[in-house]
């Protein structure tokens, strides 16, 4: 691996005596994480199943664990949500969040979705988390990861900071910053970090974090936390920015700071930093604003009572293309952005019959009345898009790999007609 001088000269100058051992580390392959989706199945009872040889416990947290060379995106437990693949430095953000309260959580910049699940995940279904994307195609790639993780309490949008940090002035408990960053923590894991990285874009990316953390220190609630991560060396973008932040905000303080090395921790780098603001004031939001439609509601109350053993409670919007959401209690108006999802999205209403959604059978087909339990092997057949036999009454029915579920199915004499979405079908097995 050929990395770019600059960047040596700067590493060799910040580590000095430790800067062998930075460069030593370049040579061996990437370490690779995954993180248990407690949502779905207790760290413990993973382990217990896991269907690839599992390494050391990453931090003190046993959802974090080492895997080797296996490729675990490619399992039907990958795809039932019962893990996250992550790479092992950035869950470290995740153990700083775990002590904050998280009644009303912000992620700024949510893409993919590992540090948006990871906190969904504390939060144990309680509370509010709004995920925000600028970038609307990575924000529907973080949407489906919301919904394969199986997380009810989580709106998902796509607006500038600024925009968020005008609607929601003083309003979270908890707001994650985890920056457009150089990346030089990725050298090894993306092709293209090393050839974008340059000085240059160090400075950009310097000045760009710098407004994104003046629009998110807006919406901090009095007494709230602020925290902020990137996944680069840089001290522009790291201490430096954190130096420079408190004294433009002296009502915030500093709580923790951490910096990974791949020399001194198991995984590719990161920097985060965990602030306080001491006072000021915590501000209400209108409700989200349920759009009722009685016909659709009947339609959906129709489907429930057949298809549940024990249907979820709540609130039920129903959008103007026929769209039905169960929203989340305490879910704030989210005007001024794209909102891609808020809550389950339940299915869809077409003026005559409801049709449930895949995201329903994520969060909430466990309870379902009529499913079909699959081996390993007759779950990646479910996966490719293939239909099931089973001795099941007509009607639609979670799919499972195990007793977890993967999406929905539709029995029909004898035979489960397969609803996965197309775009979520495995490719390769």
């Amino acid at each position: 691996m050929k990395l770019p001088e600059a960047f040596l000269r700067r590493m060799k100058e910040r580590l000095g005596e430790d800067f062998p051992a930075f460069l030593a580390s370049y040579e061996a392959p990437p370490h690779k994480g995954i993180r248990v989706n407690t949502l779905k199945i207790s760290a413990e009872e993973f382990i217990r199943r896991a269907p690839f040889p599992l390494g050391e416990r990453i931090g003190d947290d046993p959802a974090c664990v080492y895997v080797g060379e296996e490729k675990p995106g490619a399992d039907p437990y990958h795809f039932a949500g019962l893990y996250y693949v992550q790479e092992p430095s950035a869950m470290k953000v995740g153990e700083l969040a775990a002590a904050c309260n998280k009644g009303r959580v912000l992620d700024l910049c949510a893409a993919p979705g590992g540090k948006t699940t990871h906190i969904a995940a504390q939060m144990a279904g309680e509370g509010i988390l709004v995920a925000n994307e600028v970038n609307y195609t990575r924000a529907k790639i973080l949407s489906q990861n919301v919904e394969r993780m199986g997380i009810a309490n989580c709106a998902v949008v796509s607006a500038k900071p600024d925009t968020l940090a005008a609607r929601f002035p003083s309003y979270f408990d908890l707001v994650l910053v985890d920056a457009p960053c150089s990346g030089e923590g990725m050298f090894k894991k993306e092709e293209n970090a090393i050839p974008e990285w340059s000085e240059e874009n160090v400075a950009r990316c310097a000045a760009r974090q710098r407004g994104i953390l003046d629009d998110a220190a807006q919406t901090v609630a009095g007494g709230g936390r602020l925290l902020y991560s990137t996944c680069t060396f840089a001290e522009e973008e790291d201490e430096w920015q954190i130096e420079d932040f408190l004294k433009r905000h002296p009502g915030f303080s500093l709580v923790e700071m951490r910096k990974l090395y791949p020399h001194t921790f198991r995984g590719e780098g990161h920097f985060c930093a965990l602030l306080q603001r001491e006072n000021g004031e915590t501000l209400r939001k209108k409700p989200f604003p349920v759009q009722k439609n009685t016909q659709a509601e009947r339609a959906f109350c129709a489907f429930a009572e057949d298809f549940f053993s024990a249907p979820p409670a709540g609130e039920i919007t129903t959008l103007a293309d026929g769209r039905m959401y169960l929203v989340p209690a305490g879910m704030p108006e989210l005007t001024g952005a794209s909102l891609l999802r808020v809550g389950v999205e339940l299915g869809e209403w077409d003026g005559r019959v409801f049709r449930p959604a895949h995201a329903l059978a994520m969060a909430y087909g466990g309870r379902a009345r009529r499913k079909l339990s699959l081996s390993r092997e007759g779950a990646k057949k479910y996966l490719r898009g293939e239909t099931a036999e089973a001795d099941l009454e007509n009607g639609w029915c979670a799919v499972c790999v195990e007793e977890f579920p993967l999406g929905m199915g539709k029995c029909v004499d004898g035979v489960v007609k397969n609803h996965l979405p197309k775009g979520l079908r495995m490719i390769k097995t």
